[in-house]
């Protein structure tokens, strides 16, 4: 009777102990996905401000008799790319913003370039450390056996060259 006893209060132990880590991973899992969200929201945003900047470096090339078709192109691609196409196209723009002459651009906005290109760099490395983070606690056992995550999508790296914020005239390359 009393080795029955125990046996209950320690299967009463294991299942509190259980449901205690269970709730502060969902918890934890909850809060790294609305953080995850939050650094993509922040991404778009440097990505956006980017793009906004890069039309007007290619409205200055136009205006100033410069050829800025491949930044054009590369403009349009990335403001109207898909969600999954949007690495790819954000690549093309940072490529095509290596290859022009900044020396023929105003000061003021190319160091608003070199601005928005470091919010973009610090932007895409807050998100992916988010998405680390929450690809690290969703790889839990326990997290996988009880679902915790739900029906959340699994957040994906957002991978993209960084150019090189330093110079801001003449030619430069992209890291």
């Amino acid at each position: 009777m009393v080795l029955a006893w125990i046996a209950l209060i320690a299967l009463l132990l294991v299942v509190t102990w259980v449901s205690v880590l269970s709730v502060s991973r969902a918890r934890r899992l909850d809060r790294l996905h609305v953080r995850t969200d939050a650094a993509r929201a922040g991404l778009e945003a440097a990505l956006d401000r980017r793009s906004r900047v890069a039309g007007r470096i290619a409205a200055a090339l136009h205006a100033g008799g410069r050829d800025a078709t491949a930044l054009h192109s590369a403009l349009t691609g990335a403001r109207t790319a898909a969600a999954n196409d949007r690495e790819s196209a954000e690549n093309a723009l940072t490529r095509a913003l290596s290859e022009i002459d900044r020396s023929a651009v105003a000061d003021g906005v190319v160091r608003e370039l070199v601005d928005a290109e470091q919010l973009v760099i610090l932007a895409r490395r807050v998100y992916n450390d988010a998405v680390r983070d929450t690809l690290g606690l969703r790889s839990r056992r326990l997290v996988a056996w009880l679902r915790l995550a739900g029906t959340a999508p699994l957040p994906r790296y957002f991978d993209i060259a960084d150019p090189d914020p330093m110079p801001t005239t003449g030619r430069r390359s992209v890291a």
